[in-house]
């Protein structure tokens, strides 16, 4: 009788013990988030990072992988095209699609690959390349650390200088043609690091705010990149307002909606282990703090999705997924999020 009582509990234990695994992440071990995809998001290239919607929201713009070609793909049909293979370079880390539809690119004049770090973070630099691809990029005659941020409306770019050093800055340039050659005009220096009231282990530019893209969105990093805050930065006053206020988390803009409100943000809220378990989550621009997780992808052990960024109608969020461990930037694949199918997916859940 003693027996069957045991054998009955373990019965009733296991079986509790599978209802609590339903959707939790233990059921998630040795699958990975691709298997699982919600509805709203569909992956469309296998390979690649750093995502970029064309303005008419009907191509993206992509890395193969840091220091390597830029490509091209079309959604409607998924045809990959290659964008830099017209010409000898070597390698790029960034690549946005500019107000008039040619490409901003960063990167190196010489790249040597026992020692890479130098070519992204010190010696790239930015280039324009004509959407016809008739020819090689012309070089704007600036090193740009880390990433640029573009004008959706203007062709208007920032960017910063000297990144972790002392004399760091943003600046703010013009991208102006004379008989055809694209170059850089009206340099301005938004703000130096020194006269920012935050974290100053390290900023990066990343989204003008709409609409009337008065103000600078940018990463301010502290203790070696364990921890980042959201902050913003007025292009004619220097004045820096911190919209995170999480001094013990990761957030790391990315993304920025049309509408100004809301930016998207590589975020470990769920769990505060770092940037090898971030997600991708929404932040209102509103001082609030408010956020919003978007993605599941660190549910599964050893994955975690970043880079998002929104389409200029705010319908799609393109992003990459990744693994843990991986270098930060470095995607295996490039994904859309339906953002309105979502919002329609959650209130039908509420109800």
């Amino acid at each position: 009788m003693q027996q069957k009582r045991c054998a009955l509990l373990v019965l009733i234990w296991a079986g509790m013990l599978s209802a609590v695994c339903l959707g939790g992440i233990e059921c998630k071990k040795d699958k990975s988030p691709l298997d699982e995809l919600p509805g709203y998001i569909r992956q469309v290239t296998h390979f690649g990072q750093r995502a970029d919607f064309s303005h008419d929201g009907k191509r993206i713009l992509f890395i193969e992988k840091t220091f390597g070609d830029v490509y091209e793909v079309e959604l409607a049909t998924k045809i990959i095209r290659p964008v830099t293979h017209h010409y000898y370079h070597e390698g790029y880390v960034r690549a946005l699609y500019l107000a008039n539809g040619d490409i901003l690119i960063s990167g190196a004049r010489q790249f040597d690959a026992e020692d890479p770090v130098p070519s992204r973070k010190k010696y790239a630099e930015l280039w324009v390349l004509k959407k016809d691809l008739s020819e090689p990029p012309a070089a704007l005659g600036e090193y740009c650390y880390e990433g640029p941020a573009v004008s959706r409306k203007k062709m208007r770019i920032a960017w910063t200088t000297g990144g972790t050093t002392p004399d760091a800055a943003f600046y703010l340039g013009d991208i102006v043609y004379e008989n055809g050659k694209p170059k850089l005009a009206n340099k301005k220096k938004i703000v130096a690091k020194p006269d920012l009231d935050i974290m100053k282990y390290d900023i990066e530019t990343q989204n003008f705010r709409p609409p009337d893209e008065k103000e600078i969105i940018f990463s301010a990093y502290g203790d070696e990149y364990k921890v980042c805050e959201v902050a913003g930065v007025e292009i004619g006053t220097g004045k820096v307002v911190n919209y995170s206020k999480a001094p013990g988390r990761y957030d790391e803009p990315e993304g920025i909606f049309p509408d100004g409100k809301y930016t998207l943000v590589e975020c470990d809220k769920h769990n505060l282990k770092g940037t090898s378990n971030i997600d991708i989550y929404k932040l209102a621009l509103d001082r609030s703090g408010e956020t919003e997780r978007l993605t599941f992808f660190a549910d599964y052990p050893g994955y975690k999705s970043s880079n998002p960024v929104v389409s200029d109608d705010g319908r799609y969020m393109a992003f990459q997924f990744a693994k843990k461990g991986d270098k930060a930037g470095v995607g295996r694949g490039i994904l859309i999020f339906d953002l309105a199918m979502y919002k329609q997916t959650k209130k039908s859940e509420t109800k």
